[in-house]
């Protein structure tokens, strides 16, 4: 990606930029994991759910992963009656019931309560499945943590194991990582699997991995493709992946501009036309995104901070080979996923326009205007 021409190209800032050739050499990687072990591939449109991703998607995943009502209607829309539709979620309303249901090829019904209020209402080509927590943690965070104490998220093994509540369902949906660059948790899990459910596995029709593997980033993919293979020959049943943030992450970019810089107890503080309320993560999880002109061992150092009135509105210090002025463009990098979809309007600032780039072109794909701020309130 050239950074000096999009800096120079675009009319205004903040912007959102999509490498789309990012994005086609992710789902690339999922592409030939499918053909090397034959697992099934749904992209988790949680992630981003722009209509852009979705149909670079649709040609090589095998569906899209939901947790809602309207994702499930915007992965119809894209599919149409081509594709599953999986949906996992806590929040499974009755009221929505009966239009999910005529969306969906999958669920994963995220508790025995669930499973009860809603499996006698499924439609017969409904494929019926249960979340399962398989109290087996690999994160030190609380926050991301799925297995965490007192979880919401999933049925107990321990209470389903050996359980008639097999008898009801087709499937079993896991997912206790977030970001794992490595597939340990993933043997360790399947091996507490195995011992627990033994041949009951082979009453199944599908075994969903969920999502948390950044396939793109990990080099050695055989230990993935080993076990895909020696679940499919063991039980003869599905398996399943959701990744998200594996497909979009890496191709978002947040092109913002210095609006003021002042130096404020000695530091100085470089105010941005953005805010960490376009990448809610970086205020809720204290990360400090990656800026493309970031030099570790540049002379100046400097805090880039967000325009609203948050005092915690702050990305951090970063430090640069020159001193910092007024109209000065920065690129935030790996923003792909969990930004967009989570960035809000706070102060009634503008979201970021939306760009795709590609073959060297920048193409205004969405961008906001007050009357969109208006409805909203």
């Amino acid at each position: 990606m050239d950074f000096q021409r999009i800096k120079e190209s675009l009319p205004s800032t903040p912007a959102f930029i999509l490498d789309i050739e990012d994005i086609i050499n992710n789902l690339a990687v999922l592409q030939s994991l499918r053909e090397q072990c034959g697992c099934k591939v749904l992209y988790s449109i949680k992630s981003l759910p722009l209509t852009r991703v979705l149909e670079l998607a649709k040609p090589i995943v095998d569906g899209f992963s939901v947790s809602s009502l309207f994702e499930a209607q915007l992965a119809h829309e894209i599919l149409g009656e081509k594709g599953n539709i999986h949906i996992t979620t806590p929040g499974l309303k009755p009221e929505e019931w009966n239009d999910l249901r005529g969306l969906l090829s999958h669920v994963s019904f995220n508790s025995l309560s669930q499973l009860q209020r809603f499996s006698d209402q499924a439609p017969s080509r409904l494929s019926l499945g249960l979340r399962i927590n398989p109290k087996l943690s690999f994160l030190k965070d609380h926050r991301f943590d799925p297995c965490r104490p007192f979880s919401k998220l999933g049925v107990d093994i321990d209470d389903l194991a050996g359980s008639t509540h097999l008898d009801q369902i087709k499937g079993l949906h896991i997912h206790n990582v977030f970001s794992a660059t490595h597939f340990l948790p993933l043997i360790k899990t399947i091996e507490k699997l195995r011992h627990y459910f033994r041949q009951d596995l082979a009453r199944l029709d599908w075994l969903n991995l969920g999502g948390g593997y950044l396939f793109t980033q990990i080099n050695d993919l055989k230990p993935f493709i080993n076990l895909v293979n020696a679940l499919r020959q063991a039980y003869q049943l599905d398996v399943i992946i959701e990744p998200g943030k594996a497909v979009v992450d890496s191709a978002g970019y947040l092109v913002t501009t210095v609006i003021d810089c002042f130096e404020s107890d000695g530091q100085t503080i470089a105010i941005l036309d953005t805010s960490v309320n376009h990448n809610p993560e970086v205020f809720e999880y204290q990360r400090q995104l990656e800026l493309v002109e970031h030099d570790p061992k540049g002379s100046y150092a400097a805090i880039l901070a967000g325009c609203t009135c948050l005092a915690g509105d702050v990305f951090g210090e970063y430090r640069f080979n020159k001193p910092l002025k007024i109209g000065d463009k920065f690129i935030f990098k790996g923003v792909g996923a969990y930004s967009l979809v989570k960035a809000n309007r706070f102060n009634g600032y503008n979201l970021p326009n939306i760009y795709q780039y590609h073959a060297s072109q920048l193409t205004d794909i969405k961008n906001y205007a007050y009357q969109d701020f208006r409805q909203q309130w």
